[in-house]
């Protein structure tokens, strides 16, 4: 993977021409209109009046308005809608599999559709508002705003979790066919209940729901106008080896092995430690911005200030808790290092050093679910590799998943997500991941726009590696893929939420205003979720904080820096190189 630098021509308002060898104006894109409301005519009808190929629907019912609420608030009347497409039985494993789905549409719709994309290695359908595509659910879901939106299994159940990955076509279904496959049957169920097919289609999703988004932004452009991927999985292969990789580091500096009969090495560096970390970097790289603040806003410069060998405290005797001992402080630099094989080849970036790291989450993803059956070590030997591994009790028994973990031989076991073999036409590299991730034309040549929102200490899928394809992206269109796409970075931001972070934020209406309005986000305002705040508390948000602090989200590779003011508002900052 090669990383680039983004040049001064993202500031230019020139393109180049075909041949590359002069500039020419600046093709202006298309404006999209506005969607428009109308009223739900049908909805326990819709079994007997909708007909669509493969699809069968279960049930179709009104639910009154309170009958849900999110953040404290009511959720409007609405039909909800069960069903099953492409429902078949297995040639490969005998398993009945069908790519379920829930639909919800408001009684006053505002011509608006998403698709909810859900995280994980999917196999629930979860409730279908939209409140899980954002950070640690939203304050106003899609759904009170009035979408008509929908969420699916993506083709496989929970019980046939990871298991599903032995047959070909659930594989292809959970990478990108579950969404191509739902799409126009939602549209025309939307005519069926509206008597119009949406104005405006969105995909939204964090995690793998992100990697769903992202994905259908290069495969599906035609299908939407906006696409807003949050900590999206978008190199989600690459990243469960990586993580699994480290699992041999971490085990040269745990004291403890096994917790509650489960493996867990955060002895290996345990709360308490990772906030002498947090601390550390903290001491040299929250004021680059102009305020120390608890957040380390300026990145670029906090890889140059901080250096984890010379600044992190060492144990002159045995381990404290205010201190590392020197091979905790090899192993940390080794982690947050690219991780590489024998051959000095690049399998996945490496990691940017924040704050965020003392977050619980942060230790979930790098001590337990590199271990657990039910994460990184499952999902890459039965749903990423090529064939399937052919020892099915490691999906039940976590003792041999930790045991893969621990054993895990990167040089041996990377080829095989860009392996074909035998019924296995397509690699996990192919089917899980963006087929034009540096040309996007289509969803720029038609007017659509993307929107990409990232933790800066998301412990399993890397904002470097986020911010390396974007740049990559923009050299693609010479310095001008800010018109149709940009990235938002969230500092001390987790995995999708948590930690010292403002990490609640509106991106649905900043995504919806630019593409039916032309209004480019030139900054998005985040709060943090005290306990003031109706959608519930961010506990992990430092004693020191306002309940009420916000901050401005910059895009890319603008940052936000301190001007004058209340340093707990977001008017006080500027989005500044």
């Amino acid at each position: 993977m090669k990383f680039q630098t983004l040049g001064l021509a993202s500031l230019g308002l020139l393109l180049l021409g075909c041949n590359g060898a002069e500039a020419v104006s600046e093709v202006a894109l298309p404006q999209l209109g506005a969607a428009q409301p109308a009223p739900l005519a049908h909805c326990t009808d819709l079994p007997a009046r909708f007909g669509f190929a493969g699809t069968r629907i279960l049930t179709a019912e009104v639910v009154p308005a309170g009958t849900l609420t999110n953040a404290g608030q009511p959720v409007a009347e609405h039909c909800r809608v069960t069903g099953k497409m492409n429902e078949r039985v297995s040639a490969v494993d005998g398993q009945s599999y069908a790519i379920a789905f829930e639909m919800r549409m408001p009684k006053d719709w505002n011509g608006r559709f998403l698709y909810q994309g859900n995280g994980g290695t999917d196999g629930v359908v979860v409730l279908a508002d939209g409140a899980s595509i954002g950070s640690g659910g939203m304050l106003r879901s899609p759904l009170q705003m009035g979408m008509a939106v929908i969420s699916s299994d993506a083709g496989h159940t929970a019980a046939q979790n990871p298991l599903f990955g032995i047959d070909p076509q659930a594989r292809l279904d959970y990478g990108y066919k579950a969404v191509g496959t739902l799409t126009p049957m939602a549209k025309a169920l939307i005519q069926s209940a509206y008597g119009k097919a949406p104005d405006r289609s969105y995909i939204a999703g964090t995690s793998n729901g992100g990697r769903h988004a992202m994905v259908a932004a290069s495969r599906y452009a035609a299908m939407y106008d906006g696409v807003l991927a949050h900590s999206p999985g978008f190199n989600l292969p690459r990243a469960a080896i990586a993580n699994l990789s480290n699992v041999k580091l971490w085990d040269t500096v745990v004291t403890t092995r096994v917790v509650n009969n489960q493996p867990d090495y955060e002895s290996a560096l345990p709360a308490s430690e990772r906030q002498v970390v947090a601390n550390a970097i903290l001491a040299r790289c929250d004021a680059l911005d102009g305020v120390a603040d608890g957040l380390v806003q300026d990145l670029a410069a906090c890889r140059t200030a901080f250096e984890p060998m010379r600044d992190l405290p060492t144990c002159s005797a045995g381990r404290d808790g205010t201190c590392l001992t020197a091979a905790q402080k090899t192993v940390i630099t080794k982690v947050y290092d690219a991780v590489r094989n024998s051959a000095g080849e690049t399998i996945y970036t490496g990691f940017p050093f924040d704050p965020g790291i003392a977050q619980v989450g942060w230790a979930d993803w790098k001590f337990r679910n590199s271990l657990r059956t039910a994460r990184n070590p499952v999902s890459v030997g039965y749903v990423f590799s090529s064939p399937p591994y052919s020892d099915l009790s490691m999906a039940s028994d976590t003792s041999k998943s930790a045991a893969f973990a621990l054993g895990f031989n990167l040089d041996a076991e990377a080829p095989k997500l860009f392996a074909t073999q035998g019924i296995y036409t397509e690699s996990s590299m192919s089917f899980m991941t963006m087929p034009t991730p540096t040309r996007l034309d289509a969803l720029r040549d038609k007017g659509g726009k993307l929107m990409v929102i990232h933790g800066a200490a998301d412990p399993i899928f890397s904002v470097d590696d986020t911010l390396a394809w974007y740049r990559t992206l923009n050299d693609s269109y010479q310095g001008r893929a800010d018109r149709f796409s940009r990235v938002f970075v969230v500092p001390g931001m987790g995995h999708s939420r948590g930690g010292p972070a403002t990490d609640q934020y509106d991106a649905v209406t900043a995504l919806i205003d630019w593409v039916e309005s032309g209004k480019a986000p030139e900054r998005i305002v985040a709060m943090a979720r005290g306990a003031a705040n109706a959608g519930g508390a961010n506990t992990e948000l430092p004693a020191n904080w306002s309940a009420t602090r916000t901050r401005p989200l910059c895009p890319y590779p603008l940052v936000a820096r301190y001007q004058s003011g209340n340093p707990e508002s977001a008017d006080s900052f500027a989005c500044k190189p």
